[in-house]
């Protein structure tokens, strides 16, 4: 278990290598200058020039990328070129906020996946198994954007039952109920792509085990069905937990026009301000730090997998 383990550490170094030099290559691809939103036209030659040293921007691409990734591996993120604060704060700041939404809509969206899936799953072709797969099919189709406008305009402008933008007072984790109304709307629309994805992965595994022989013989042996529910669902378990891996990371970073819409302070707006203000500081950290957080994740599930199935590990 611990040579797989540390197989898989050394599998994410390539991976994270490769996700940091297309980052800084495809964002200075991008035409246009972050010096253009800062400085007027008539800036004299003399100061854009000790600006563009200032930031590096005067350096050869490689030589750029190597400074940077050196800096980066220390933990200095630099600097925003568009409010010259560190970027390692309004990140940190950022992510936190993200997390907020995140963990409570990966909660929500999973335990409904699941839910959905196997109820769908237990009961094939029944009206059960078709309300089902009907909201599964929904929430996978549906943008996330337009369900958050929809829902803002329903619930917030017509109904007027709750807060249409923005944290709650406490501007952090949920300390009132007033915090909670507001983390209600943007939860409940990230959720939605989970629950659908992990629905109908759970859904389709379950159809594949209820049709082998071992479940044959668990009924014929008068088993159950409680227990045979059981044993399907722990069979179903690993390839439903790499999903949720995944779609946590899609959580943490694929988030960018929900929390515009709601206009919540956290990485996807982080991410959306910097790609409109050409902030290349700010927007190569975010991509990076969510980029690992992602691999950690999967990593994290990777080995949590091969520790419930040793079948994994071979």
């Amino acid at each position: 278990m611990l040579v797989y383990a540390l197989v898989r550490i050394l599998y994410t170094i390539p991976i994270l290598l490769g996700v940091s030099l297309i980052a800084f290559g495809l964002i200075h691809l991008v035409p246009g200058n972050p010096l253009d939103l800062l400085l007027p036209p008539e800036a004299p030659k003399e100061l854009v020039d000790q600006i563009k040293a200032k930031y590096g921007f005067d350096q050869p691409l490689y030589i750029q990328y190597f400074t940077w990734l050196g800096r980066v591996a220390v933990g200095d993120l630099g600097n925003s070129v568009f409010t010259g604060e560190p970027v390692r704060e309004q990140l940190i700041s950022a992510l936190s906020n993200t997390l907020v939404l995140a963990i409570p809509a990966a909660v929500l969206g999973f335990a409904l996946g699941i839910f959905l899936g196997a109820l769908a799953g237990f009961n094939r072709d029944t009206w059960i198994d078709k309300l089902a797969s009907a909201i599964a099919i929904t929430g996978v189709s549906m943008p996330h954007y337009w369900g958050a406008i929809v829902s803002v305009i329903l619930f917030s402008v017509i109904l007027n039952w709750l807060p249409a933008t923005g944290m709650g007072p406490s501007g952090g984790l949920p300390q009132s109920w007033e915090d909670v109304t507001h983390m209600i709307l943007p939860v409940v629309t990230l959720s939605l792509i989970p629950m659908g994805v992990i629905s109908r992965l759970v859904r389709a595994t379950v159809l594949e085990i209820n049709g082998q022989e071992f479940t044959a013989a668990l009924r014929g042996k008068g088993l159950r069905r409680k227990r045979i529910i059981y044993h399907v669902l722990k069979n179903a378990a690993p390839p439903a937990m790499a999903l949720m891996g995944l779609q946590f990371g899609y959580l943490l970073g694929g988030s960018i026009l929900v929390e515009t819409v709601y206009n919540w302070p956290g990485s996807g707006q982080l991410m959306n301000l910097a790609i409109f203000r050409r902030d290349i500081p700010v927007l190569q950290a975010t991509v990076v730090v969510l980029s690992f957080f992602f691999v950690l994740i999967n990593l994290s599930v990777d080995v949590l997998q091969a520790a419930i199935d040793p079948r994994i590990r071979r």
